[in-house]
């Protein structure tokens, strides 16, 4: 009997591996397992947040009937992911992050199908809007509780590695620099180049807003490499002119959206990558396959948050 079940809760546990191997576009149940490790290392909350959503993802998925393969590649489940992580983020109080990260969850998942087929509809991927649309629905509802940013110390050229690497480690809401080399080391596992991309990205969208008068603060945070990390992982594939463009893009627009208070989160990078696509009219899937309701052809080897 013991036997007979380890398949099943093998699977299940590469399921739920790989979804959160989604949140860097990346259908890998190691990477998935790297940024767990990544939130043990920052912050407890935040491993048991992913797990919640991406389960109440994954369960609403089954529960909606969803094509098993792409649950099973962690399509269903990375934006349940990333919803429950923002939960835990922005609500202080842990019962009530819990509960929202549940409900947060499913939600994403429950309404992926159809929000998916439009964006395919128009040749767009589907990313992390469904987490975006849904936390933006509860976020007025409660009140916000994330800590303040540690102050600044002195510059010294030791922060700059601290810094780039932290920029990895947000795109998982975590932060510092062993959190980001985690990260680094997931997407690596499944992409050398990949990896050479994200931390590319982070480089060059940090170093510009830095010049453009960003703090340090944000900068050791990770707050200013996150988005150009992403965008560059999901434009790989598309040359090196659709990810400079899309990295352009995406630093233009987290600058705009950095003095409205509202949290970004990852819009900046949904918004420029969905305009790197409609520009060019190329159909980029990431590696995988059908990555979060992509259309048919290459954009980078992932689509997230």
């Amino acid at each position: 009997m013991h036997a007979a079940s380890n398949p099943t809760e093998s699977a299940a546990l590469r399921t739920l591996l790989r979804s959160l191997g989604q949140i860097v576009l990346q259908p890998n149940a190691f990477t998935g397992a790297c940024l767990v490790a990544a939130w043990l290392v920052y912050d407890l909350r935040l491993a048991c947040a992913a797990l919640t959503g991406a389960i109440a993802a994954n369960i609403g998925a089954v529960l909606a009937g969803y094509d098993e393969a792409d649950t099973l590649d962690g399509l269903h489940g990375f934006n349940g992911a990333l919803a429950g992580l923002a939960a835990f983020t922005f609500i202080a109080d842990s019962a009530t992050a819990g509960a929202v990260a549940i409900l947060a969850g499913f939600a994403t998942a429950w309404g992926l199908a159809p929000w998916s087929r439009w964006l395919r509809s128009r040749g767009l991927s589907v990313y992390s809007s469904p987490c975006l649309i849904v936390t933006w629905l509860w976020l007025p509802l409660v009140e916000r509780g994330t800590a303040p940013l540690a102050d600044a110390h002195v510059w010294t050229f030791a922060r700059i590695p601290d810094g780039l690497f932290a920029g990895l480690a947000q795109t998982g809401f975590a932060s510092g620099a062993v959190a980001g080399v985690l990260v680094l080391a997931g997407i690596a596992a499944s992409s050398w180049r990949l990896a050479a991309w994200a931390l590319a990205g982070a480089c060059m969208t940090s170093a510009v807003h830095l010049l453009l008068g960003a703090s340090l603060v944000s900068f050791d945070a990770g707050l200013l490499g996150f988005n150009g990390a992403l965008t560059a992982l999901a434009l790989a594939d598309a040359g090196w002119v659709a990810v400079l463009g899309g990295i352009a893009l995406v630093m233009g627009l987290q600058h705009v959206t950095g003095h409205d208070g509202w949290p970004a989160m990852t819009a900046p990078f949904v918004a420029a990558t969905w305009t790197v696509q409609a520009l060019t009219r190329r159909r980029i899937t990431p590696r995988g396959a059908k990555r979060r309701g992509m259309p048919t052809r290459r954009l980078g080897r992932a689509g997230r948050s």
